[in-house]
């Protein structure tokens, strides 16, 4: 079972829409996947690629702006230069404490140009690995994207050039609905008003009842959704779902083998996220690519994941998982393994384009990034309208991150206390 779920990854999750029969009868070239020592090696090998900014980059002050549900961080190096970048505003709310007392004060008077080095410093200091998890981790992100835009302002180069150069500048996107436990029926009108005028050809929906061990939100809804959405969107309509943690390994499978007869490209988080055993199992099961990761920090874990091909698709989070660095990490083990990436999205802030723009300098990324592009954030861009046209977003390509916070709100923003 395991050796035929390797062969459907290869035709759903790149194209998303079909099960090529031409790729079954590809099953005994499927090559071995990478040992433990391959991947231990790329964990060890750095990242960041810095060598072209000759001078220190020391970094002089980090504050902790807020302004109505948004934070945003002002960075500024001894030398001038200011970068503001914008953090996960939910995860920022529950933690600032941690961010301001554990985590920033790693990063002061620090040369920018080790930040890689510093993400094992933060985790060591004060006993911060005892908080090991998306409150650490998230915030640990915000001052990586920090540092790495002030990095981009010195040199007046794009981030994307800290990680190897652009490799693509138009990003194809699905749209993705946060429903569950509204009728099929208004599922599918919602699905359609999302999509509508944006030449968007993929889509994401939710199932089960989201940790409720089996139990869908409505009785029945999961069953009839998964046809109905494939039957009105049509067969050339590329197709995932997210369980959000919903099953165990039987209802998995079952769930699963439905969503196989309608060609879907992923299913996303079938078994609780930590059940890193059981969704082998359930991979092992399918044929359809099992998608996960969202909730992941631990690159040992992610490393398991990967030799282990407890999913097929990775999806770490860029700012749950500690940011940029930590997760090209996981994209390099897993192109070693011939898998592709497509990480999760976090809502808030400008999540979406911090998923556009890792998209556009990672060579395994899928073929479609989850899209929101809905901001109370007065943004813009010299080189993007930031926003979806015929299905694509192109990334942002000045300085930095290429984008710009409005200067008057930013002005209109107040520091964030410790607590």
């Amino acid at each position: 079972m395991a050796s035929s779920r390797r062969s459907f990854l290869r035709a759903a999750a790149l194209s998303g829409a079909t099960l090529a029969a031409t790729s079954r009868a590809g099953r005994a070239a499927s090559r071995p996947g990478p040992t433990k020592a391959e991947l231990d090696q790329i964990l060890a090998t750095p990242v960041l690629e810095t060598a072209g900014i000759t001078s220190p980059v020391v970094v002089a002050s980090i504050e902790l702006l807020k302004r109505g549900k948004n934070y945003l961080l002002r960075t500024r190096s001894t030398d001038g230069v200011e970068a503001i970048t914008v953090p996960n505003p939910a995860r920022m709310a529950e933690a600032y404490p941690i961010f301001l007392k554990n985590i920033v004060p790693v990063f002061l008077k620090k040369d920018a140009r080790t930040l890689e080095s510093l993400l094992w410093d933060v985790y060591r200091h004060g006993s911060n690995y005892k908080l090991q998890g998306i409150a650490l981790w998230s915030g640990v992100a915000a001052v990586e994207m920090a540092l790495l835009e002030l990095l981009g302002q010195t040199a007046r180069r794009p981030v994307a050039d800290l990680f190897g150069g652009t490799k693509r500048q138009d990003v194809a996107v699905y749209y993705a609905s946060g429903n569950r436990g509204n009728t099929p029926e208004q599922e599918i009108a919602y699905l359609q008003k999302l999509v509508a005028g944006s030449g968007v050809r993929a889509l994401k929906f939710r199932l089960g009842g989201r940790m409720s061990r089996n139990a869908d939100s409505l009785p029945g809804r999961t069953e009839t959704l998964i046809p109905l959405v494939r039957r009105t969107f049509g067969d050339d309509f590329t197709l995932y779902a997210d369980a959000n943690s919903s099953y165990d390994v039987a209802h998995a499978v079952r769930i699963g083998r439905l969503m196989e007869e309608q060609r879907y490209g992923f299913y996303e988080e079938p078994c609780p996220f930590d059940w890193l055993w059981e969704t082998k199992e359930v991979a092992d099961a399918l044929k359809i690519p099992v998608a996960g990761g969202e909730q992941e920090f631990s690159l040992r874990n992610w490393q398991w994941m990967i030799e282990n091909r407890a999913v097929d698709i990775v999806q770490p989070d860029l700012h749950y998982g500690g940011g940029y660095i930590r997760a090209t990490k996981v994209a390099r083990m897993a192109a070693a393994a011939g898998m592709t990436i497509v990480p999760h999205m976090s809502g808030g802030g400008l999540g979406y384009l911090d998923v556009v723009y890792f998209a556009s300098f990672t060579p395994n990324i899928g073929p479609h990034m989850e899209f929101k592009g809905n901001t109370d954030l007065p943004v813009s861009c010299a080189t993007s309208k930031l926003q979806c046209v015929d299905g694509k977003v192109r990334c942002p390509s000045g300085p930095g991150f290429g984008v710009q916070i409005d200067p008057d709100f930013v002005r209109g923003a107040q520091p964030v206390a410790q607590a």
